[in-house]
């Protein structure tokens, strides 16, 4: 599962790990969720492009989106052999520039408690994605694209069953290559992350987060000592 991730690194970052010719200009992003935008990296024409697409995959023989269910993940144990992502598991294979993802964990009976899963170094990953043009009859287009995710490694399977595949910049060019390198060699790619990738960490709830968030009452004014008596023996001047 994944249903919301960072990405904080600079556009010059993304460009430099990923390795396309566009110069995009984004902000850092903290908490990424499903239908809002998302940049991707993917083959146009033969050379890497970095491209803005819908979160939420849509296949192309959808009628109607607002009928067809929200799509924001392919498991990739069956996305080859799925008719919705079937097709771009053979032609629409993206990397989505990541640097962490939130997963959530119940803690007895209290609310769900939100961890941030992300590199132990602070380094810019690349996760597994399809991407697919829906295009309407009015003739309009969306760009969309979901996450793929593999079984959780040792860090995450304590919060979560499921993660995000990550793919390393050594096999970026394998899984982009959709001309030459099929679906099937393409699946051997999506593979759990190294345990010593990703670290844990576990932040506020949202309840917690409104506590901490309202206002403390101000503190009463400080009551000046009174002036202390003559003792019987002494003369008071004043």
């Amino acid at each position: 599962m994944c249903g919301r991730f960072t990405l904080t690194s600079t556009p010059e970052e993304v460009r430099r790990l990923f390795d396309f010719a566009d110069r995009p200009n984004f902000p850092p992003r903290e908490d990424i969720r499903p239908t809002e935008p998302i940049g991707v990296v993917a083959i146009r024409e033969g050379a890497r492009r970095f491209l803005l697409v819908r979160w939420g995959f849509v296949p192309g023989w959808v009628k109607d989106p607002r009928e067809f269910s929200l799509l924001i993940n392919a498991r990739a144990e069956t996305a080859a052999q799925k008719p919705s992502f079937r097709g771009a598991m053979r032609h629409g294979r993206c990397l989505v520039p990541a640097n962490g993802f939130y997963e959530w964990r119940s803690e007895g009976s209290g609310p769900k408690r939100p961890h941030l899963i992300a590199p132990a170094d602070g380094r810019l990953v690349a996760f597994a994605g399809l991407t697919e043009t829906w295009a309407g009859a009015d003739g309009s287009e969306v760009d969309t694209a979901a996450i793929l995710t593999v079984p959780a490694n040792d860090v995450v399977a304590p919060i979560h069953d499921r993660m995000p595949a990550v793919i390393p910049p050594e096999h970026f060019a394998d899984w982009l290559d959709t001309a030459r390198v099929d679906a099937k060699a393409a699946a051997k790619l999506l593979v759990p992350a190294p345990a010593d990738l990703f670290v844990a960490t576990a932040l506020p709830t949202s309840a917690e987060r409104r506590a901490s968030a309202r206002p403390r009452p101000a503190p009463k004014a400080a009551t000046p000592p009174a002036k202390p008596k003559p003792k019987d023996d002494q003369f008071d001047l004043f």
